[in-house]
């Protein structure tokens, strides 16, 4: 015996068809709206905490120095390392702030081109004090590090033409 079903109403749409509420998950689990937000905002803060540590164990205590496989020539390269530092910084406290799209990308177009400038001296000067293979390997990672900064920047000029934040 069939029960007879009556039709739906035309308001109703099925559960999996509903805008998802601000601030819940979607159902892959990836949070939406205010929680988003939050969640790009907190890594935003947390980043510039870790760099702001970052330039204070270089510049201050213990310092570059006592890393035993730097050489003398690394106050060569020291400046534009703080300078990517600084600049990712800088970029962190304005989307903080600002938390929009392109502002993001164009904070991570100059972010990464002062780290690549930092690569690029790196390269020139090579202040690491490593024999054997070790110096190949650490060239392979800088050329690494090279083609990583150039498929970020092309990534983060796609988000400024786009306006979109990267999905996570």
């Amino acid at each position: 015996m069939t029960v007879p079903t009556e039709p739906h109403p035309p308001d109703h749409r099925p559960a999996d068809d509903r805008p998802p509420d601000p601030g819940q998950q979607h159902a892959v689990g990836r949070p939406t709206g205010p929680a988003r937000t939050r969640g790009r905002r907190a890594g935003y803060a947390g980043s510039v905490v870790v760099n702001l540590i970052l330039l204070w164990l270089i510049n201050g205590w213990p310092g570059w120095d006592a890393v035993p496989f730097l050489t003398a020539s690394t106050v060569l390269v020291i400046g534009a390392v703080n300078a990517s530092i600084i600049a990712r910084i800088v970029a962190d406290a304005v989307n903080l702030v600002l938390d929009l799209p392109r502002v993001r990308a164009l904070g991570d177009i100059v972010s990464i081109g002062f780290g690549l400038f930092a690569l690029l001296r790196i390269w020139q000067v090579f202040p690491l004090d490593v024999t054997g293979g070790w110096e190949i390997l650490a060239r392979i990672v800088l050329v690494v590090g090279f083609v990583g900064s150039a498929i970020g920047i092309v990534e983060a000029l796609s988000r400024l033409v786009t306006g979109r934040f990267p999905r996570m």
